[in-house]
């Protein structure tokens, strides 16, 4: 059965943010994730997951001024030593809290620019930042999404990202495969997961429901037939990584809705055990 992690940032709204890791471990989740750490001290998280007994799995560069509506840096030009400060703040807090993957957002395409122009920027800034986390052992991902969340996002397809990371030429830069932007933009997961899973090319997935990203049971997609097929392939190819539980509980904040929304989980624990 794949590994699970929590996304903190959006599952159990109902409790304060560091109130989560507890929440999270008690309904069996063994990692979490979230988007950003730094509104906290490090030293502070790493003592939620250690009383929780979690691990970190993975969290977000800094993207730049988020309420101003930036969304990643790494393709804009101009910014290049605020990208840069950020991977450096992201990886301290990777080392404090023994996490072994940053999401680096790829940003907004500016109105007036045409992406072809943000290319060079991009692999330029990727290819820097995987050097300076390969000492640490640490990983990058970059992660297509879709344009109707996030309108002109500089990266939205698979096959776009694994040209990237080609170019890139850093083995430890690698796809997060989020199947809920994957679906909404370009459909046939069970096949895209196949294709680039076996590559050693994916280093994390991400799920939610379609089209409304509750629980991964709710909506168009048959999530236990795609965790078949994660598992399938991962046997075959020896990959290990997690699937971050990255969805708006359906129930809201309700008291323990994001619990009583784990029934699809329930299920995929008792079919493997």
């Amino acid at each position: 059965m794949p590994r699970f992690a929590a996304n903190l940032s959006m599952l159990y709204p109902e409790h304060g943010f560091l109130e989560r890791f507890a929440a999270a471990a008690a309904d069996g989740f063994e990692g979490v994730e979230y988007l950003f750490p730094y509104e906290h001290a490090a030293a502070q998280l790493a003592a939620r997951l250690r009383a929780n007994g979690l691990r970190q799995v993975l969290f977000n560069a800094p993207p730049g001024d988020w309420e101003a509506g930036d969304r990643g840096l790494a393709c804009l030009p101009g910014r290049e030593a605020e990208f840069r400060a950020g991977i450096l703040d992201a990886l301290r807090y990777a080392q404090a809290l023994a996490c072994p993957r940053i999401h680096v957002m790829a940003g907004l395409v500016p109105p007036e620019r045409e992406r072809a122009d943000l290319r060079s920027t991009y692999v330029t800034n990727l290819r820097w930042a995987a050097r300076q986390a390969a000492p640490q052992g640490v990983r990058l991902l970059v992660e297509p999404i879709n344009t109707r969340d996030i309108p002109r996002f500089f990266l939205n397809r698979q096959d776009h990202a694994h040209e990237l990371l080609a170019e890139i030429g850093e083995p430890n830069v690698q796809v997060q495969m989020d199947l809920y932007h994957c679906q909404v933009v370009e459909g046939d997961l069970a096949m895209k997961i196949r294709q680039y899973l076996p590559t050693g090319r994916v280093g994390h997935f991400q799920i939610a429901g379609v089209p409304m990203r509750h629980e991964p049971d709710l909506g168009e997609l048959n999530h236990e037939h795609l965790f078949d097929v994660i598992d399938e392939v991962s046997a075959a190819c020896g990959w290990d990584g997690w699937v971050g539980c990255e969805y708006r509980p359906a129930r809201g904040a309700e008291p323990g809705g994001t619990s009583a929304g784990l029934g699809w989980l329930r299920r995929r624990r008792a079919l493997t055990f």
